[in-house]
């Protein structure tokens, strides 16, 4: 029975930090710039954002529950941070995989409480352009590769320029029915004013 209990207020306890829908907690703050229909390509200006982030070691799973220990109130103050969407990860295949955790547009860098966990880090990243595919389905690393693949050459027939790493970035909990799943595909782009490179359109 203890195990059982456990199990469930494990469960009970995900379902309240991962989102059931994108528009019920926060997400970084962006103006779309462009879109295409076909394939479902966006170009976005986000804004500047914090990010809590750590190695994934010892698989996604792991990189996931440090830092959701941190928000959990794992930390200096003992106090709990909102939980925001998406979660952020090195795209399949990369050396060094890493996870993020986007933090509230409330905080500033200065405001964090010290993690009691060493493996959270934070970063700060500025504003920038960005290039966006997005789809639904299981995001395994097939489909994940095919989606990459299909950005680039869409960018490239553009014109437009890349720079930087991509990242996965996924809005719904693991039980989310695959066709009702948000997943995005995210690299930043040269913009007009950032003195890299001009955009394509």
């Amino acid at each position: 029975m203890d195990l059982l209990k456990a199990t469930m207020v494990t469960l009970l306890g995900l379902s309240g930090v991962l989102p059931t829908t994108a528009t019920a907690i926060e997400e970084p703050a962006y103006s779309l710039v462009q879109s295409w229909d076909e394939p479902a390509v966006e170009i976005r200006h986000y804004e500047p954002r914090i990010l809590a982030l750590t190695e994934m070691a010892a698989g996604e799973n792991s990189g996931f529950r440090v830092l959701a220990g941190y928000i959990f109130g794992g930390n200096a103050a003992e106090q709990e941070i909102a939980m925001t969407a998406p979660v952020q990860r090195t795209m399949p295949g990369a050396n060094e995989g890493e996870m993020a955790f986007v933090l509230p547009a409330e905080y500033a860098m200065n405001e964090l409480p010290a993690p009691d966990d060493i493996r959270v880090k934070f970063r700060e990243e500025r504003a920038y352009h960005a290039a966006v595919i997005r789809f639904s389905g299981r995001a395994t690393d097939n489909r994940v590769n095919e989606q990459w693949a299909l950005l680039t050459d869409f960018l490239k027939s553009q014109k437009i320029q890349t720079y930087g790493q991509p990242t996965l970035n996924q809005y719904n909990p693991p039980w989310t029915l695959p066709f009702m799943r948000r997943n995005e595909i995210i690299v930043p782009i040269s913009s007009p004013t950032s003195g890299d490179g001009a955009l394509g359109f």
